[in-house]
């Protein structure tokens, strides 16, 4: 799984899964839908980097996705069209629940992170590329700076698999068990 894409820079620290997506539209378990809500309070700004869908890489602060452990949080964003996000750090939780629904989260240190910001400043067009199998995001100029990733949850992310998936994935196997 690689992710080549322009990218946008939220400059906010401890941004918080109600900010993600407000309470207000957690109305139901589908995962399609939330991405239109995603930062409704946030959106209203004039300033505010993602009014518009396009680019799938978020570049932000430290601790993203605190707060509650919601799964919609994760859903929002895949829905509105992210595909990775490069932090400083995360949430716990987020972390997990991000993974598990196809959204890699990437924790770099502030240098790095400083480093794809100027980058991304300088030209806003410039496509940065997350390379999940070779756990690497590059920066222009072919610069790539390594990031640490769960071995599973890597696993899932570049099989496409969720952890139900990843299970069934065994399906003969376990038939086979059975039938024994």
């Amino acid at each position: 799984m690689k992710i080549t894409s322009r990218a946008v820079i939220l400059p906010a620290d401890d941004v918080d899964t109600d900010q993600i997506i407000p309470a207000r539209f957690l109305k139901g378990t589908q995962k399609t839908g939330l991405g239109e809500h995603a930062f409704a309070d946030w959106r209203e700004r004039p300033d505010f980097p993602l009014r518009a869908r396009g680019p799938q890489i978020l570049i932000t602060g430290s601790n993203f996705g605190c707060g509650s452990s919601l799964e919609h949080a994760p859903w929002a964003l895949v829905d509105w069209g992210l595909r990775a996000i490069i932090a400083r750090s995360f949430a716990d939780i987020f972390k997990e629940n991000a993974t598990k629904n196809g959204l890699v989260p990437v924790a770099l240190p502030e240098a790095a992170c400083l480093a794809l910001e100027l980058a991304v400043r300088a030209d806003p067009a410039v496509e940065l590329t997350v390379d999940v199998p070779r756990q690497r995001v590059s920066l222009p100029g072919g610069t790539w700076i390594a990031f640490a990733i769960d071995p599973f949850a890597k696993h899932c992310l570049t099989s496409g698999l969720d952890e139900l998936g990843y299970i069934l994935s065994f399906a003969d196997r376990i038939t086979a068990h059975e039938e024994r």
